[in-house]
C-alpha cells in the first residue's frame, strides 16, 4: 500500500480501524495508468448511486471532489491501483466520509486458466459494491481449501450469477454471453459492452444454468484486474474450446474503451 487518505487527509490508525471493524458502506476500484481511468464516469456513477442508496440523496458526491481526492491521494503517481471507499462519519453516520487507497499497479494480464466451482450464494443489495463481503469469502475460500481456484455463485433459482469478484463471459462461437440475473454490474463488464457494440460484435445476456454450459465454447472472468482471464473448468466440465477466441474477441473491445483523465 503506497497511500492511504480520508477526506484529502492521511488517514489515521483509528480511521483503518473504523473501515476495517464496521462493514458498512461501499467502494469502487480503479487501475490508473498515465494518470488516467478507463470508464472513470462508470466509476462516478457507481460511487453516487451506491452513497445514494446508502446514506440517502442529501448525501450525493461531487464529482470534481472526488477527482480532485484520487488526485491527492496519487501525489504525482501516475501508475496505480486505486480504491475510492465511502464510509460512515464517526458519530454521524448519515455522513459518508471518501477514503482513498493508492497501491501498486496491477498487470492486466491473465493468469494460467482458473478452475472454479458453482456454490449457490446471493451477495446482501447485489448490485452494490459494497463492504459486506464476508459471505463470498468464505465462499472462495470453501472452494479453495476443496481443490479449486475460485468459486461461481448460483442463485436461489439456479441460475448462474457472477463469480466472488468478477463477472462471467461465455462463448456460443459467435456471440459473447452474459448470465441475467442479480449481480455486480461490474465495470468491466460494462465497458466490454460497449466495445463489442462499437465494433459491432454480437453479444446477448441470458438466463443461464449449468446445463446450458456443455454445448458453449469458452468461459472468462473479467473484472478491474484482467478484462478476459480464461476459466479451465467449472464444476469440472472442461469446455470444448481453449478460449482463445473469446479472449481475442474481448481484448479487442477493451483495447476500443479510452482512457479518460482524472
Amino acid at each position: 500500500m503506497r497511500n492511504i487518505e480520508i477526506n484529502g487527509r492521511p488517514a489515521e490508525v483509528a480511521d483503518v480501524y473504523r473501515v476495517a471493524t464496521w462493514n458498512y458502506g461501499h467502494f469502487t476500484s480503479m487501475q490508473v495508468r498515465g494518470g488516467r481511468v478507463r470508464g472513470l464516469d462508470l466509476h462516478l456513477e457507481r460511487l453516487e448511486a451506491g452513497t445514494r442508496e446508502f446514506f440517502g440523496a442529501e448525501a450525493e458526491h461531487d464529482e470534481d471532489r472526488i477527482r480532485g481526492l484520487v488526485r491527492h491521494a496519487l501525489g504525482g503517481e501516475r501508475d496505480a491501483s486505486v480504491q475510492v471507499t465511502v464510509v460512515p462519519q464517526v458519530g454521524v453516520p448519515q455522513v459518508p466520509d471518501l477514503m482513498v487507497a493508492v497501491a501498486d499497479p496491477v498487470t492486466e494480464e491473465p493468469r494460467p486458466p482458473l478452475r472454479v466451482r458453482t456454490a449457490t450464494y446471493e451477495r446482501d443489495l447485489p448490485h452494490l459494491k459494497h463492504l459486506a463481503t464476508m459471505g463470498l469469502t468464505h465462499q472462495a475460500l470453501r472452494a479453495r481449501a476443496a481443490g479449486y481456484d475460485d468459486v461461481l455463485f448460483l442463485g436461489r433459482d439456479g441460475r448462474l450469477r457472477e463469480g466472488s469478484v468478477w463477472n462471467l463471459a461465455l462463448w456460443d462461437g459467435s456471440r459473447v454471453l452474459w448470465p441475467d440475473g442479480e449481480a455486480l454490474p461490474g465495470i468491466t463488464m460494462l465497458l466490454l459492452r460497449r466495445g463489442l457494440t462499437r465494433l459491432g460484435l454480437p453479444w446477448a445476456v441470458l438466463p443461464l444454468t449449468p446445463a446450458d454450459l456443455p454445448p458453449l465454447r469458452a468461459a472468462v472472468a473479467t473484472n478491474s484486474h484482467c478484462p478476459a482471464q480464461p476459466l479451465a473448468s467449472i464444476d469440472g466440465l472442461t469446455l470444448p474450446g481453449d478460449g482463445s477466441e473469446l479472449v481475442e474477441v474481448l481484448t479487442a473491445a477493451w483495447a476500443t474503451v479510452p482512457w479518460d483523465a482524472l
